[in-house]
């Protein structure tokens, strides 16, 4: 097993690997920025190591001083967590070059994945079901348009190295797809370095559900079921749960069948995630790979009992999979709130001092988080302020455990979702299990918002 371990990460992600790696006597390595300096990660790690200034391009996604960090501490291994270097194929080959264990999959994997267009035409040639949509990169506004008359509106530009939901655009009629051909573009330059786009018919009222994978370096692949993560704002998730409430036995063998088939398409190992859309009629379609841990991986773990972190490590360590498929039951329910620093009106970012922090406790409650009551929120970075993620003998009892587990959350000093996530909570569609990924414009301030 790995002596010692650089996170290459903040936040509390971060302080996820730190828990794993305590329990596995693994040391860490704490990188942070010079913003970071007062965070729990930084405390809690065997080792430290200031990487730059508070910009993610001065420190966090600064790979000369990961890669230093890493050699004069001796780390034998860097997990990237997700986010930042985590999908970053570059990086994964410097580790590999440096004699440096990138916790994640190969160089390659993460190249033909983290290409959405590339990963389309990789899993169209393997019989995956995918969305309708142009075959490789659109080039020119009249092209865009070409295509979306062939597949029908309403049609979706999206970045071809995107991810977050940024560089995307729905256009309904040929003046709107010229017009979001170029901001998708802009965006997509902005965002990725890579302005390249592609075009997939548009579903409308998908649901987002994703399969769990686990695989080793030795052959052996399994799934961890279904999440669903229907609940998102401009394609950021904010609730996540496991098992969706309307994949049933069979839907779930079809969908973690191709989901394991597409990993196996480009020699996947360790943990990843398969992405699809499902739509009013229960057909569902590929939509793209993240070569990484997920933000959601707790409510996973809650209804398994699996500890994906500690799995990520002893797979990237040469170890065989603990788990053969039928090891893998299903219990319960779990549902997952992203609780941002935001104002739970207008959305706007929130940052500022914790003036008084307790997160709920009692039974079915986990919370992932690196704040604490006196901790400063930066501007710099995601705005998530914790994970709570909660477990119950079925749907209902995890929808009330959540709602206590926030009624009983105080934070203050500064704004956070936590009102808007109860009142999604109480929304009688929500309880029904009747989602889909445009269920919060409802809640929008503008509803005509893209």
């Amino acid at each position: 097993m790995f002596k010692r371990i650089l996170i290459a990460n903040r936040g509390e992600i971060a302080l996820r690997i730190i828990w794993a790696c305590k329990e596995l006597g693994i040391e860490t390595v704490a990188v942070y920025s010079t913003a970071d300096i007062s965070s729990l990660h930084v405390h809690f790690a065997d080792r430290r190591v200031c990487i730059g200034g508070p910009k993610s391009d001065e420190s966090y996604l600064n790979i000369p001083a990961v890669i230093s960090a890493a050699e004069i501490t001796g780390a034998e291994a860097i997990h990237p967590g997700y986010g930042f270097l985590a999908e970053n194929a570059h990086f994964a080959e410097i580790c590999e070059e440096c004699k440096i264990k990138f916790i994640g999959p190969t160089p390659e994997s993460i190249r033909m994945m983290g290409n959405k267009s590339e990963a389309r035409k990789i899993m169209a040639k393997r019989n995956i079901p995918i969305i309708p949509g142009s075959r490789d990169i659109i080039l020119t506004p009249d092209e865009a348009e070409d295509i979306a008359n062939q597949i029908g509106y309403p049609v979706m530009l999206k970045a071809s190295a995107g991810g977050g939901g940024r560089g995307m655009r729905i256009a309904r009629n040929n003046e709107e797809v010229r017009k979001e051909y170029e901001t998708a573009r802009t965006e997509a330059e902005a965002s990725f370095g890579v302005p390249d786009l592609y075009i997939e018919k548009h579903i409308e009222q998908p649901r987002h559900i994703e399969v769990q994978i686990l695989a080793d370096e030795h052959g052996n692949m399994i799934h961890l079921g279904e999440r669903e993560c229907s609940i998102q704002r401009r394609h950021q998730k904010l609730i996540e749960e496991s098992p969706s409430p309307v994949v049933g036995k069979d839907l779930r063998k079809a969908m973690t069948d191709v989901a394991l088939k597409a990993a196996r398409t480009v020699d996947y190992f360790n943990a990843g995630t398969i992405e699809f859309l499902l739509d009013k009629n229960m057909n569902f379609y590929f939509m793209e790979m993240n070569t990484r841990i997920q933000v959601e991986h707790p409510v996973t773990e809650w209804v398994t009992g699996v500890d994906i972190v500690k799995e990520q490590i002893r797979i990237a360590d040469g170890q065989k999979l603990l788990y053969k498929q039928d090891d893998i039951q299903f219990r319960g329910h779990s549902i997952e709130c992203r609780v941002n620093a935001e104002t739970p009106d207008t959305f706007m970012p929130s940052p500022g001092r914790i003036t008084a922090f307790n997160t709920p406790k009692g039974p079915g409650v986990r919370v992932d988080t690196a704040m604490y009551e006196g901790a400063e929120i930066p501007p710099y970075y995601d705005s998530m302020i914790a994970k709570v993620a909660v477990y119950g003998r079925d749907r209902d009892e995890a929808i009330n455990r959540m709602r206590r587990a926030l009624d009983m959350m105080v934070l203050e000093g500064i704004h956070s979702n936590i009102p808007m996530h109860l009142k999604i909570l109480e929304d009688s569609d929500f309880k029904k299990g009747n989602l889909s990924t445009h269920f919060m414009e409802r809640y929008m301030p503008n509803k005509n918002q893209k």
